[in-house]
């Protein structure tokens, strides 16, 4: 799959009509594109996608399997945790594996963004892939060369990398990024770890999505506005016509 993604002619262009939403837990992401999808819609063509991995949708979409979707949800969050450190070696070739085959499920899923761009549907992403920042957490690569000496997770790692610089390529037309402070991130996701919403507050403003438009939004202010201003950014980077 990976010669598929790297070798194909759907490389290195500004994806038209592709709207990224992203930003720490808590400024809302989910609700925002749920709503920017419905007023599109008035209007034509437009469909959500979801980038995340495990956790979000994702996450439910695994627990609400019969059986055995907690067991299996929790697990696979706890191995994608244990590679999340990235000053630490990975775990092993089992959680490398997994780390690389929800990679594999983003790029499929970029790839269903690029050809619903190329028919003319806009399309809402919750979250997008970059390459400026390791972690998964950031929607980075999750694997490194620098933290195994099992030369199969290297070259995992090596493959992994290679695809985030090709997703990092495929530019939406617009970045919207929520802005939050820790307090009220805090206040919003009080079961989430006050350290981990910290960092991830510190890194969201270092992400360029490769020179991307970008367009900062206060997530803290009344969501009426917030939606509004997301409207107006997106209005102003469709192209028009005539």
């Amino acid at each position: 799959m990976l010669d598929v993604l790297t070798r194909s002619s759907e490389k290195q262009v500004p994806l038209l009509g592709v709207f990224a939403i992203i930003g720490c837990d808590g400024t809302g992401k989910t609700t925002l594109t749920h709503d920017l999808l419905a007023s599109l819609r008035e209007n034509g063509r437009a469909e959500r996608c979801s980038m995340g991995l495990v956790s979000g949708e994702m996450g439910d979409k695994i627990k609400a399997l019969p059986f055995i979707g907690f067991k299996l949800e929790d697990n696979l969050h706890k191995k994608a945790n244990r590679a999340l450190d990235m000053e630490k070696k990975l775990p092993g070739l089992g959680t490398a594996l997994i780390m690389y085959m929800l990679s594999l499920w983003r790029a499929a899923q970029l790839l269903r963004v690029i050809r619903l761009s190329r028919r003319g549907v806009k399309v809402i992403a919750d979250r997008y892939p970059q390459v400026e920042v390791p972690g998964f957490h950031y929607d980075g690569p999750g694997l490194t060369v620098h933290r195994t000496d099992n030369w199969l997770v290297r070259k995992f790692a090596r493959q992994e990398q290679k695809m985030y610089e090709w997703m990092a390529g495929q530019k939406p037309a617009l970045v919207i990024r929520l802005t939050i402070d820790v307090d009220t991130a805090l206040q919003r996701k009080p079961d989430h770890d006050i350290v981990e919403l910290r960092d991830k507050i510190s890194v969201m403003p270092r992400l360029t999505f490769n020179g991307a438009q970008l367009c900062d939004i206060d997530s803290t202010i009344p969501y009426a506005q917030v939606l509004e201003a997301a409207l107006q950014a997106i209005n102003q980077a469709q192209p028009t016509s005539g």
